[in-house]
């Protein structure tokens, strides 16, 4: 990608499709004036609508944190407990949303229960993503593999903060389980630029 240097530009003109350089290091183009100050990284420029621009931000990630877990684990009541999947990222300013991609793999039930599946940020319930997992209203076993959920977090902290999932027996009669047979649990944290 080339850059065009305009440090010495000059102009004679002011009309449409001109690049006008001011004393002061201002720019127009087209009869939009340029910010004279520098955006950061992941800024843009965005007009108001009367010929001024400015520098907008926002939609660049950031960074990526990804974990995976394969161990089977099960839970045969209706308590909640962790599945086994998590994953820190601290985000870099606090208005950064957090992008949470979670793909629960190996999730089955048996007997006559269900598997209940919830998204957590340290302490805290962000979404219950799977109510319902494999219920068949009988007692027949029931592998029905992943569970996926996609969550956009805005948890306003630059300290580190912990998303994990937990899991539970719906009808607390029997076993629920994710990860069975070491099927591979993923998840994903981007943090996306305020």
């Amino acid at each position: 990608m080339s850059t065009i240097q305009t440090t010495n530009l000059k102009h004679e003109s002011s009309g449409s499709n001109n690049i006008v350089l001011s004393s002061a290091g201002g720019t127009t183009i087209g009869g939009n004036a340029f910010p004279t100050t520098s955006g950061t990284s992941g800024q843009f420029l965005q007009t108001n609508g009367s010929g001024t621009l400015s520098w907008a931000g926002g939609g660049k990630i950031l960074q990526v944190v990804n974990a995976v877990y394969g161990t089977a684990t099960s839970n045969a009541t209706s308590t909640y407990s962790d599945t086994g999947l998590s994953a820190t990222i601290t985000p870099t300013a606090t208005s950064s949303k957090i992008l949470v991609l979670v793909n629960q793999a190996g999730c089955s039930k048996t007997a006559n229960t269900a598997l209940v599946l919830r998204l957590l940020r340290d302490a805290t319930v962000r979404i219950t993503f799977e109510e319902q997992g494999g219920y068949t209203g009988t007692t027949t076993e029931n592998s029905h593999g992943s569970c996926s959920v996609c969550y956009l977090d805005s948890p306003a902290t630059t300290s580190a903060v912990t998303y994990k999932t937990q899991f539970a027996s719906l009808y607390n009669i029997s076993s629920v389980y994710v990860q069975a047979s070491g099927g591979d649990s993923t998840i994903t944290l981007l943090e996306v630029a305020g």
